[in-house]
């Protein structure tokens, strides 16, 4: 098993559409933390005027965790399609390439093969995540430095203070791995369908795209199918920044996510292994 996640690990990192991902999360973080560092105190003073017109806030508004809070807003919403590149090749690309039936000609079991893919893409995700936060978090923290976090909603003031931050966003980053690794187990099972992997990432992305638009929709037809959609816990992170956390809300959120992975993987695996293999 070790032997084929190394391999399975060497595909994915060796194509350039892996890096693809990097190096546009690398330029957005980028570009968001220079247009902060350029003009933010303008920035934030405009967007909080009328917050001023009622309160007297003094002190350090813009922060490394303030950026990083909106760094994460804008990046966790686009991230899935990066995911998909790489998720939604893993079978597809084996079975375009003409190589698919060539491996299972190995002493290998099915299950342990679906196995190997989906832990490499696993690892993939994390890997992406875990270069997102850092350059997110620390890079942000070490440029403008730290202060109380204040989050503006439509209906409250959320004020964090600056020693009561940093575990949030552990907690915060951890939650979105589980969210992003459902839309990796949905593009993987997909992908047994295709020959292509252009049709498991278009698939993923429409899916994720309708079903975030039946979460947002305040329509009574679509209110009861809400918490069975993932869309409508993938961006339950934001709990943690509530005062008080809702645990209990982000906790069900991710039973419902670990259950939509499981169902997608074993899915795929039991539709795998029943499925002639032509290519």
């Amino acid at each position: 098993m070790w032997t084929l996640l190394k391999i399975e690990l060497f595909k994915i990192f060796r194509r350039p559409r892996t890096y693809i991902a990097f190096a546009a999360i690398a330029a957005i973080i980028i570009l968001i933390q220079l247009a902060f560092y350029s003009d933010g105190e303008s920035f934030l003073q405009f967007g909080m005027q009328s917050l001023k017109d009622s309160f007297d806030i003094n002190g350090k508004i813009l922060s490394g965790y303030l950026v990083c809070f909106i760094i994460l807003q804008t990046l966790l919403i686009h991230v899935p399609l990066l995911i998909a590149l790489v998720a939604g090749d893993s079978i597809a690309g084996e079975a375009n390439m003409g190589t698919l039936r060539l491996l299972l000609t190995k002493p290998v079991s099915r299950a342990q093969f679906m196995l190997a893919k989906f832990f490499a893409t696993l690892i993939y995700t994390f890997l992406l995540l875990l270069f997102m936060s850092v350059l997110s978090l620390p890079v942000s923290i070490s440029v403008f430095g730290t202060s109380d976090l204040i989050i503006m909603k439509s209906e409250m003031i959320v004020i964090l203070d600056r020693h009561d931050i940093l575990w949030r966003y552990f907690a915060a980053f951890g939650f979105a791995a589980i969210a992003m690794t459902t839309v990796a187990s949905l593009a993987f099972l997909l992908s047994v369908f295709a020959e292509n992997s252009i049709g498991p990432i278009v698939t993923t992305m429409s899916i994720v795209i309708l079903f975030t638009i039946l979460t947002t929709m305040d329509i009574p037809l679509f209110n009861a199918l809400k918490p069975f959609l993932f869309t409508n816990h993938m961006l339950n992170w934001k709990g943690f920044f509530e005062e008080p956390v809702n645990y209990y809300g982000i906790f069900k959120s991710g039973l419902v996510l670990l259950g939509h992975i499981l169902f997608f993987v074993s899915l795929a695996i039991f539709i795998f292994k029943r499925k002639d293999i032509l290519s």
